[in-house]
């Protein structure tokens, strides 16, 4: 009976219906529980295939971006669309307070559209940071009780120092529609009565409940016909701008505003804005402007007027001292890397076509001659993956741990240490030039093959060019004659401007190496500079220079630093 009891008792509870849904719904908690972990581990697997194919998908936009760059992130020409910002439209309202139920019209002025202006900084070096499209902030709306709307600020695009601005023509088709032409294609497909309509809407601002009454009002009728009017006289004037005084822009100098040393102090210090490219759109008038004696209550103000709409073709022209032309290969990113003291970030390797962007340089130099690369320690410059994984096998040695500063290892050497614990090359430099380095011309560069113009232009404002030629190359001079063609080609006069040939890698006239290869090398600078003296001469009875160096060791540097603050001093003195 005990036994019995408590097993019947169970089944008995068991074929009740209330726990046979008790059973069924644990069972369908347990299959809930499977699906759940199953469709977690799906939603995972299926979480990291989405993040495969997100990651394939921003590696495929940046491909595609860099294939519409021409695989450069140097952009030295652009076309953009500028508009200035929309004017604040004006306010319909009447004054109201306590005891005055009728007050005056008292609807202030829209704010100004931001104007654009354009401005030089030598902070940039390419245009590729520049938007295709440039639209100013809108002005501030008009308020009641006579409350003007606040002016936009101006958008000032900053460009790199040698940037010319062009205004395309009118009849561009690259040209953007301007605002009176881009409202002509809005309208299209409309009669006359809807037209009618939506040029009001875009013109006038009405007081709630009064747009029908005003349409049919003489002063409203004699206001539309005066906005008209003036908007005849502005577009004739914008076209006759444009037609004769197209915008021509060349931003080879930074502009400072320098403060009177007699100003007031607390008064803030105005920024420089550029030169004025668009101007914003005026503001929209309140219905106070068209108060009258005929007229006491106007119920209608006028909306802001768009920006100017133009386009502009932008082109860089680096502004760089020494230009340096050299075939593919030829060493001018080590030579640049040498001349700085590695400050220059340039890619070195053992292939052609290293370079595709222009990079540009300072060299620093003292009063004795003494130049910062020649004292910064980096006596061997080789490729940049050698150099990368040197320096990534010094960190993870730890012998950074206890390195010396830049500071206190210029505090080391003869020449820096008189001038005190701290101080660096800054303090006591005399001179300083900028070079570019430029990517290698090939043959037929003047019709656009290989890099072609896009870099030939980067060339035209350097007032001193220098060859780099290969000297460890079976035939240099042939080199040198293709690379001055090509600057003919592209420019006629452009190889006058050329000072020097620097004949590169010429490791083994330093007597390192089989004698055979030591006089090679020697037959090799002497054939070049015969050449040179033969088949290169400049205008007014000048001779180009011939230099051996070895830009990889940091060989006969000093020579190459010196000509050069020849040439930049005498091009810098000249009218």
């Amino acid at each position: 009976m005990l036994r019995s009891g408590p097993v019947k008792h169970t089944m008995e509870i068991a074929g009740r219906p209330c726990f046979r849904r008790l059973l069924a719904s644990a069972f369908r908690c347990q299959l809930n529980s499977k699906a759940f972990s199953t469709t977690s581990v799906v939603l995972q697997s299926e979480g990291a295939a989405k993040s495969t194919i997100d990651e394939a998908a921003k590696r495929q936009r940046k491909s595609e971006w860099k294939r519409k760059q021409g695989g450069q992130s140097f952009l030295d020409h652009v076309i953009i669309n500028v508009r200035g910002g929309k004017g604040g439209d004006g306010c319909a309202a009447f004054h109201r307070e306590k005891f005055v139920p009728f007050g005056p019209p008292s609807g202030g002025n829209g704010g100004r559209g931001a104007d654009i202006h354009i401005l030089p900084t030598p902070h940039l070096t390419t245009l590729s940071s520049i938007p295709k499209k440039i639209v100013g902030d809108s002005g501030k709306h008009g308020q009641g009780t006579w409350q003007n709307g606040k002016n936009a600020a101006p958008y000032v695009l900053r460009v790199p120092l040698g940037t010319i601005v062009r205004e395309l023509p009118l009849d561009d088709p690259r040209r953007t529609k301007d605002e009176w032409a881009a409202e002509e294609e809005s309208l299209e497909g409309l009669d006359d009565e809807d037209r009618k309509l939506k040029m009001r809407d875009k013109r006038w601002l009405h007081y709630p409940g009064a747009a029908d009454s005003n349409m049919d009002r003489e002063s409203f009728l004699n206001a539309e016909a005066t906005q008209y009017k003036l908007e005849r006289e502005r577009r004739v004037l914008r076209r006759r701008r444009a037609l004769q005084q197209p915008i021509r822009l060349d931003l080879d100098k930074e502009e400072i505003i320098e403060r009177h040393v007699d100003a007031p102090l607390g008064i803030k210090q105005k920024e420089p804005l550029g030169q004025l490219v668009a101007a914003g759109g005026a503001g929209g008038v309140g219905n106070t402007h068209f108060l009258t004696t005929e007229n006491r209550s106007p119920k209608f103000a006028t909306r802001g007027q768009d920006g100017e709409r133009i386009t502009l073709e932008l082109e860089l022209k680096l502004l760089a001292d020494i230009g340096l032309v050299g075939m593919p290969n030829a060493g001018k990113s080590t030579l640049l890397r040498a001349l700085t003291g590695g400050r220059a970030k340039t890619e070195v390797a053992g292939y052609a076509f290293t370079t595709l962007n222009p990079v540009v340089g300072i060299v620093r130099v003292a009063e004795d001659g003494t130049w910062e690369g020649s004292i910064s320690g980096q006596e061997v410059h080789d490729e940049t993956w050698v150099e990368e994984q040197e320096e990534a096998k010094r960190m993870q040695d730890g012998e950074y741990a206890y390195a010396l500063t830049r500071n206190e290892q210029a505090t080391e050497d003869e020449y820096l240490v008189k001038m005190g614990k701290g101080h660096h090359f800054d303090v006591y430099e005399a001179f300083r030039f900028t070079i570019a380095d430029n990517p290698g011309l090939i043959s037929e560069a003047s019709e656009d093959r290989g890099l072609g113009h896009s870099f030939l232009r980067s060339l035209e404002r350097s007032p001193a060019l220098v060859y780099v030629v290969d000297l460890s190359a079976p035939n240099p001079w042939e080199e040198l004659q293709v690379l001055r063609e090509e600057l003919e080609k592209y420019q006629p006069g452009m190889s006058s401007r050329a000072r020097l040939v620097i004949a590169n890698k010429a490791d083994l006239l330093a007597g390192v190496g089989s004698p055979e290869a030591v006089q090679e090398a020697r037959n090799k600078l002497r054939q070049l500079e015969e050449f040179v003296d033969r088949e290169m001469p400049l205008p007014e009875g000048r001779k180009l220079t011939v230099v051996p160096t070895s830009a990889k060791f940091s060989q006969n540097l000093d020579k190459v630093v010196s000509l050069m603050q020849e040439y930049v001093v005498e091009a810098r003195q000249a009218p």
